[in-house]
C-alpha cells in the first residue's frame, strides 16, 4: 500500500488555442514514484502546435494540460532501496509505455499504442508534461547525469530521437548523407550521423540561417533547394546519397528524396508535417529505394544522454533563447518564428 502526498507548484498549462497560462497545480505522488524538482525544459513542435491549434495532429485538447516533454531536474524525493539520491540531477524519459502488449514485449516500446506520453492530449485524461516546478516519474524514466549543465541535457529527447532515425538506418560507417530540413531534429541527426561513421553530411533547408546551423553540426556541405542548380550535382548518376533523412515533413521534399538517393539507398522519413503527399513510386520502385519511418525512440535515450554526457554531441549552437515559466507565451512565439529560433528553453 503505497501513501499518497502532495505538493503544491505552479505549472505552464495549454488551455486551448492561442491559450497557455501558468496556474498553480496540486500534484499528488505515492512513495513508489520518483519527486523531481524541474531545472529547464525545451520547447518542441508539439507544443507550439497546441499553443497555436489547440491540438497536436490527432491529440486534441479537451482540458488544461501541462505542456513540454523535453526536460530535465533533480531528485527530491525517490522510493525506497531506489538506486537514485536526493540531489541528483536526472533527465527524464517522457515515455511511458504498457510494457506489456506484443510490440513493448518484442522491444518496439515505441510503437505501444497505450504509450503515455508526458505532454501529450492523446488520451483523455491527458497526460502532463514537464514544465512544471515538479513532476512525477518512475525511476526507470530517471537518467542520472552530471558533468554538463541541465542546458545541455534538456536536449536529450530530441538527441534520442536522432539517435532512433539513425538506428532505423542501419550502419552508416563509410557513408553518403543527406540530411533534408536543418531543424533541431535534423542539426541533431548530422552530429549522430557523423558520431555513427557517415564520411559526408550534406544538409538542405531553404534557411540560410538554418544552414549555418547545420555547419556548426556536423554537416560537410549545405545546399538551398531553392536555388536554381543547387542540387544538381546529388541528382546525377541516378543519385548520389547512401542514406536520406527527411526531416522537414514538407511534400515538396519528400518527393525529392527519391532523385537525391542513388539506387538501393535508404530513406528515413523523419519529418511529420504533411499528412499524405505526392510521391514518385515507379522511380523508388526501379531504384530499388527503401522508404521507413522513424518514431520517436527505444532505448535510445540512455544512449543520448550518454553521448550528451561525454561530448559526442555538442547541442549547444542550437540553444537560441531561455525563457521564466510566467513569459511561456512569448517563448513559444519565439519558438515557431524560425527565422529568430532554434530550440528555446525554459528555465525554472
Amino acid at each position: 500500500m503505497s501513501n499518497q502526498q502532495k505538493i503544491t507548484c505552479k505549472a505552464c498549462f495549454a488551455f486551448g488555442e492561442k491559450d497557455v497560462r501558468v496556474a498553480q497545480r496540486e500534484l499528488e505522488y505515492s512513495d513508489r514514484e520518483v519527486l523531481v524538482k524541474v531545472e529547464c525544459g525545451g520547447i518542441c513542435g508539439s507544443d507550439i502546435h497546441y499553443y497555436q491549434h489547440g491540438r497536436a495532429g490527432m491529440s486534441v485538447l479537451k482540458h488544461p494540460m501541462v505542456v513540454g516533454h523535453e526536460f530535465v531536474g533533480v531528485v527530491t524525493k525517490a522510493p525506497t532501496g531506489s538506486a537514485l539520491r536526493v540531489g541528483q540531477r536526472v533527465a527524464v524519459n517522457p515515455s511511458q509505455p504498457c510494457n506489456a502488449c506484443e510490440y513493448c514485449l518484442s522491444g518496439q516500446q515505441n510503437l505501444c499504442s497505450s504509450m503515455r506520453f508526458m505532454g501529450s492530449a492523446q488520451f483523455n485524461p491527458h497526460v502532463n508534461g514537464g514544465f512544471s516546478e515538479y513532476v512525477t516519474a518512475t525511476e526507470a524514466q530517471c537518467i542520472p547525469y552530471d558533468k554538463v549543465t541541465p542546458q545541455v541535457m534538456a536536449l536529450a529527447e530530441p538527441t534520442a530521437v536522432a539517435i532512433h532515425a539513425v538506428n532505423v538506418a542501419g550502419p552508416l560507417v563509410g557513408k553518403k548523407v543527406l540530411v533534408i530540413g536543418a531543424g533541431p531534429i535534423g542539426c541533431l541527426i548530422m552530429a549522430a550521423a557523423r558520431t555513427a561513421g557517415a564520411t559526408e553530411i550534406v544538409a538542405s533547408d531553404v534557411s540560410p540561417r538554418c544552414l549555418e546551423l547545420a555547419m556548426a553540426m556536423g554537416a560537410s556541405a549545405t545546399f538551398n533547394p531553392l536555388e536554381n542548380g543547387s542540387s544538381e550535382l546529388y541528382q546525377a548518376n541516378r543519385g548520389y546519397f547512401d542514406v536520406v533523412f527527411e526531416a522537414s515533413g514538407s511534400p515538396a521534399a519528400i518527393a525529392s528524396t527519391v532523385a537525391l538517393t542513388r539506387p538501393a539507398g535508404k530513406v528515413v522519413q523523419v519529418g511529420m508535417g504533411a499528412a499524405s503527399v505526392e510521391y514518385p513510386v515507379m522511380p523508388m520502385l526501379v531504384k530499388e529505394i527503401s522508404w521507413v519511418g522513424s518514431f520517436r525512440f527505444i532505448d535510445e535515450f540512455a544512449t543520448a544522454v550518454a553521448w550528451l554526457q561525454d561530448g559526442r554531441i555538442n547541442p549547444l549552437p542550437l540553444l537560441s533563447g531561455e525563457y521564466a515559466p510566467e513569459a511561456i507565451e512569448d517563448a513559444l512565439i519565439a519558438a515557431a518564428d524560425k527565422t529568430l529560433s532554434c530550440k528555446v528553453q525554459i528555465k525554472f
